[in-house]
């Protein structure tokens, strides 16, 4: 795929005496929402933790856009303008959500530096993050929280999001919210990666889809033709969509 902005190939992870990802082939074209599905322990946090460099691949090459990051570190491969959300979402609890956003804010020093329109296009996107501005982040519920972590992640414009199970655990209503606010994310042109166990949520989302099972992506194509053939989700998920 020639668009593709993220290209993993042949990527093998160890974690100590583990060997976790077993050769993991994935493309993430460009200006497109790719869902990473899978069954409990396929590899899916592992795969999003060694594009970050978190977790260092041990065989296989990473690469965003025509550079090579496969040993690059964390911070490096972040300032390549590449968000990441992990599923605990990092969540500085003893600072105020305005202090989680400045953190994120590589461009300013203080709040008012902040680019002030791209911040009520946030506000608009999750009121919470407004609403408790000047409150401790700790103080929020989960699924402040995790628009939080979403908002702080887009502080400022990004090429690629990672977000690992952005909807877990929380209630439908603040989920339709997430869903919205990833859609309006995408008509910006922003390439999404995004693993995900609500169904609901990948189908109405999702562009492309790479199934992972056993450390390896064992299905890859468009999300709608996965959506629509039951014998595939049952064959590659052991459920139906």
């Amino acid at each position: 795929m020639n668009d593709a902005l993220l290209k993993l190939q042949g990527v093998h992870t160890h974690i100590g005496a583990y060997h976790i990802l077993h050769g993991v082939d994935l493309l993430v074209p460009r200006a497109q929402l790719t869902m990473l599905l899978g069954r409990n322990g396929a590899g899916k946090t592992t795969t999003l933790r060694t594009i970050m460099g978190l977790w260092h691949a041990s065989q296989g090459s990473v690469t965003f856009g025509q550079r090579n990051i496969t040993a690059l570190n964390t911070p490096e491969i972040a300032a390549l303008s590449i968000a990441y959300v992990p599923e605990n979402m990092g969540i500085f609890s003893d600072l105020t959500v305005k202090e989680n956003m400045l953190l994120a804010a590589r461009q300013a020093r203080r709040a008012s530096q902040m680019d002030e329109a791209r911040l009520k296009w946030i506000f608009s996107l999750f009121p919470a993050v407004e609403k408790f501005w000047n409150h401790p982040a700790g103080k929020l519920s989960g699924g402040q929280k995790q628009m939080l972590a979403v908002a702080r992640a887009i502080v400022e414009p990004r090429e690629l999001l990672i977000v690992d199970e952005p909807s877990k655990g929380l209630a439908p209503a603040i989920i339709n919210n997430m869903i919205d606010a990833f859609a309006q994310l995408k008509a910006t042109g922003t390439t999404i990666l995004l693993v995900e166990q609500n169904i609901s949520f990948a189908k109405r989302l999702g562009d492309r889809v790479a199934v992972m099972d056993n450390g390896r992506v064992v299905h890859a194509g468009a999300m709608q033709a996965l959506a629509e053939d039951e014998a595939l989700q049952h064959s590659l998920l052991g459920l139906a969509l």
